[in-house]
């Protein structure tokens, strides 16, 4: 997949309107990838991050239609998405939760985390698993982090990040009841205000700029070029 940092494509898209295809081989970096991502596991254990290695999934290619998003998947190594800037399309799953009275779900990630460590963020994320629709992520890690079902899901947006990490935006609604439940990976967390005006003061204007996103009422439609699937090495 060849393609600049940005929004690829926009949604929304039901979550059986996502098609995922795999490819067989797994992905083979360079050399130098491979060294800087063995470096990055390792700075993670030494800050008693319980960091796993093994294998997760990267982006190969997409085709979004207004009623239908198709995505090639491919087995990759999951510290790859360690390597700032050169992440070889790593394939990330981000599930923005609301109320139905419209607040928005934010967690203060522990020092110990990744990726944004002792820093806000909205909902809850982490890598699609090999073999994992990236829909069935977004519900996986609603559940793992905040013990939450969504009473609505869909999928927003596929965006390319700066870091080279790809990422799928899902949007999830729950009652304005529910009780979440944080995991170890948060030490706080609130309900901001469904106006994002109202944010508090340290709210990252990158959070602001994806909920705004988010509130946008965009049809769906190919954001970026629409891209064939692209050979890319194995």
């Amino acid at each position: 997949m060849t393609a600049r940092p940005g929004l690829l494509a926009r949604g929304p898209w039901l979550p059986d309107q996502v098609e995922v295809q795999w490819r067989e081989r797994a992905y083979r970096p360079p050399a130098e990838i491979e060294r800087l991502a063995d470096a990055a596991v390792a700075d993670l254990r030494e800050r008693g991050s319980p960091a796993h290695d093994g294998m997760a999934t990267r982006l190969v290619g997409w085709r979004a239609e207004r009623d239908s998003l198709e995505l090639e998947l491919q087995p990759a190594r999951w510290a790859l998405r360690l390597v700032e800037g050169d992440a070889a399309n790593s394939l990330t799953a981000l599930c923005v939760v609301r109320a139905a009275d419209g607040r928005w779900l934010a967690g203060r990630r522990a020092a110990w985390v990744s990726t944004w460590a002792s820093r806000w963020a909205l909902g809850a994320g982490g890598a699609v698993d090999l073999g994992e629709s990236p829909t069935d992520t977004l519900a996986r890690e609603l559940w793992e982090e905040w013990q939450l079902e969504p009473e609505r899901l869909t999928i927003e947006a596929l965006v390319l990040l700066p870091s080279g990490v790809a990422m799928v935006v899902g949007l999830a609604t729950v009652a304005d009841g529910c009780d979440p439940v944080p995991d170890s990976e948060h030490d706080e967390w609130a309900w901001w205000p469904a106006d994002v005006e109202r944010w508090p003061a340290d709210a990252d204007e990158r959070l602001c700029r994806m909920a705004r996103l988010l509130e946008s009422q965009a049809p769906a439609t190919p954001t970026g070029q629409d891209t064939p699937v692209p050979p890319s090495p194995q």
